[in-house]
């Protein structure tokens, strides 16, 4: 498999790009990932990049967005931070991705029992953690079930889900409230913004299209 050229990628609609990850998490779960040499891909892409899609997940070493995507190399731009939520520089590196670079699609991928989702039910305090896990609170604070304190924890995986699903919500709102090159791209027809969920016990991704 060859990596995107500037003609691939521009054939490449948004509905599309999420087609394309679709199937590459399809092929993952089915260990039937493509066949394609990385050392040709770092030949192909010396000259120049046509990523389709952009993604930002969590830090989680279970949650490569390169491999649950069975991508390669100069297929996606890949953003990390724990808790996938945006600021000023991840809003930025996108606005590279979509703008200039010309990627169709920005994912928001949260995944299942994420720690930072963790430390931000407990409270958790500890150095800079402390800052990154209050850009998680509001999620905590819009689940509202349940309403009993001692059930708001990191104890209740399910009410840590529903966190992590409604902090992948809220992101893409704040990338859309955010980022008014983004925003006005997705009304264009440019670019699609899509948030998704990582099972970490069965490989899936659950996308949500909103």
């Amino acid at each position: 498999m060859k990596a995107h050229t500037k003609e691939t990628q521009a054939d490449i609609t948004p509905q599309l790009a999420i087609e394309l990850l679709k199937e590459g998490n399809e092929r993952f779960q089915k260990k039937k990932m493509a066949n394609r040499d990385l050392l040709d891909q770092v030949n192909d892409t010396k000259s120049g990049q046509y990523p389709f899609a952009t993604i930002l997940s969590c830090i989680d070493s279970r949650v490569s967005s390169e491999l649950i995507f069975d991508q390669g190399i100069g297929d996606i731009f890949s953003a990390r931070v724990a808790g996938n939520f945006v600021n000023e520089d991840i809003l930025g590196s996108m606005e590279f991705a979509c703008k200039l670079a010309g990627t169709k699609v920005v994912v928001v991928l949260g995944h299942t029992a994420c720690g930072a989702v963790k430390g931000a039910c407990d409270d958790a305090k500890l150095g800079n953690l402390t800052a990154l896990l209050s850009k998680i609170k509001p999620a905590v604070a819009a689940v509202t079930e349940p309403a009993d304190a001692a059930k708001r924890n990191s104890g209740n995986i399910d009410f840590v889900n529903e966190v992590a699903v409604k902090n992948v919500h809220m992101t893409i709102d704040n990338i859309r409230k955010q980022s008014q090159v983004l925003n006005e791209m997705e009304a264009n027809g440019e670019i699609l913004i899509i948030g998704g969920m990582y099972n970490i016990s069965d490989g899936s991704v659950t996308f949500y299209e909103n």
